[in-house]
């Protein structure tokens, strides 16, 4: 009882202890918080006021999880989400009752139904296409669905090697981003697409120029399949790409060719590209130097641009134009962005996709380029809609993130990502295992491709790429579905082709 009654008053004691230095803590704020200037709520309301900036962060977190319906969040929704983590892991995608998809708001799309499919399940996926057939080393795609640019830094290393891996185990392509070529990209195995951005990292002299010494180093490597000069992201046209110092290690800075633990900021433009004519320069000069195809990637603000690109393509023979053009869109993604040009600068994909295919098919260009397109399209519908607008090729970059276990957290540029994907924080890396990661990486290009080709068997085709703009449905300001063959009519080759 004595000792039972020892350790009730050492609890007391402790208990009041604690009570204590919490009421300490609670007045020396009320003293910090009534005294500074700097914040009103606080200086008003002192230690209560304390709570709105929490509530303000926490906020985000308990909407996605409490509070939001599924088709409520942006950028990507929670069934959106479901449907990305369901498809890596190779489980049941299918739902019962009936969808909670609303049908009715401007802009939604449908696929139009044919009375009588063929009796297979769904549509062929097994048409390769060849990109840059004039090239000493073309290459010939086999996946339509493959890796947009993200680059090591902006990644992780386990994230990168994960992604790398995958996209060897399902067949389709990775894009390097700007950042470089990594041993990461390279250990995976799969086919690559180094991107050349505007701060040229990786193939850059001491001065900053394209160096043709190191692009014929990257382009030694016999993954490299391609290369890609980015002139604009669809999430920040107009601005380069940044990496906080804090990111920039010993490893990154010499891949990247820059200096250790200072911000790694890309210029707004190549310094070198100031007209169409010398869009083509760069790509002959790649394509030369490396014999490998070349395109370009670009988010459209309108159609002039590519009047004056298409013109002088004409002017100097087909044999000039770039192998590719990736087009990013309004719709796009970044680790890092103004919210000014995220929010409203840039065309979305819904018009710019098809303004860029009617244009190449008027300026007799739709054979010799090829199209891939790129912007939130990470479920199987976003995919058949942009092969029934024109892409010979889709990207996702969000989509494989969701694939590797991202949880549209927003931490992306803060080093703090809780899932190992954006962060150099080892910690944080640790419970991204790239073996395991990898396999849903492949499951989720699997899945994509299955569902795309049952869409495409429910429209009456037997392959994917034969989804054709009639196939597609949008509904109007009037609240009725159009078709999307009358919405953005085919361009007959030689006719007009401004909008």
């Amino acid at each position: 009882m004595v000792l039972l009654h020892q350790v009730f008053t050492m609890m007391g004691i402790v208990l009041i202890g604690i009570v204590g230095l919490l009421l300490l803590l609670a007045l020396t704020l009320y003293i910090i918080d009534i005294s500074q200037r700097k914040n009103t709520i606080r200086h008003n309301y002192p230690l209560i006021g304390r709570f709105r900036s929490g509530f303000e962060h926490f906020g985000a977190f308990f909407r996605q999880y409490f509070f939001a319906m599924d088709r409520e969040e942006m950028p990507f929704n929670r069934a959106q989400r479901e449907w990305v983590y369901k498809a890596a892991k190779n489980v049941d995608t299918t739902l019962a009752f009936g969808s909670t998809r609303d049908l009715s708001p401007v802009g939604s799309i449908f696929f139009v139904n044919c009375p009588f499919p063929a009796l297979e399940q769904d549509a062929e996926n097994i048409q390769s296409i060849v990109i840059g057939d004039g090239c000493k080393y073309p290459f010939e795609a086999k996946s339509l669905f493959n890796i947009s640019g993200m680059s090591y830094g902006a990644l992780s290393k386990v994230a990168v090697l994960a992604l790398s891996k995958g996209a060897a185990k399902a067949g389709c392509w990775m894009n390097t981003g700007e950042g470089g070529l990594s041993p990461y990209h390279l250990q995976g195995g799969a086919d690559l697409i180094f991107q050349i951005g505007t701060a040229k990292y990786g193939v850059r002299d001491s001065d900053g120029n394209l160096c043709d010494k190191k692009l014929r180093d990257v382009a030694g490597h016999e993954q490299v399949r391609m290369f890609e000069i980015k002139l604009s992201q669809g999430a920040k046209p107009g601005k380069g790409g940044l990496l906080p110092g804090a990111k920039v290690s010993e490893e990154i800075a010499h891949i990247r060719g820059i200096e250790v633990g200072q911000d790694s900021i890309s210029p707004n433009r190549h310094v070198d590209i100031d007209s169409p004519s010398d869009i083509l320069d760069m790509v002959e000069r790649v394509r030369r130097v490396t014999g490998k195809p070349v395109g370009i990637k670009l988010v459209l603000g309108g159609c002039n641009v590519l009047d004056h690109l298409f013109e002088e393509i004409q002017k100097r023979g087909l044999d000039s134009a770039p192998d590719f053009i990736t087009l990013d869109s309004a719709d796009g993604g970044t680790g890092a962005a103004p919210q000014a040009l995220m929010d409203y600068v840039g065309m979305p994909l819904s018009e710019s996709l098809p303004m860029l295919v009617n244009h190449l098919v008027g300026y007799g260009l739709r054979e010799r380029i090829k199209v891939v397109s790129s912007g939130k399209l990470v479920t199987p519908a976003n995919v058949a809609w942009a092969l029934a607008m024109g892409s010979d090729f889709v990207l996702s970059a969000r989509g494989f993130l969701f694939s590797l276990g991202c949880i549209q957290a927003l931490q992306c540029n803060k080093n703090t990502c809780p899932t190992g994907i954006t962060t150099h924080n080892l910690r944080l890396q640790a419970g991204l295992d790239p073996e395991d990661k990898s396999e849903r990486v492949a499951h989720y290009v699997e899945n994509i491709l299955h569902e795309v080709g049952v869409i495409a068997h429910s429209c009456g085709v037997r392959r994917l790429r034969q989804l054709k703009r009639h196939h597609v449905r949008r509904v109007d300001a009037h609240g009725r579905s159009v078709s999307m063959a009358s919405v953005f009519p085919d361009t007959v080759e030689g006719k007009p082709h401004g909008e």
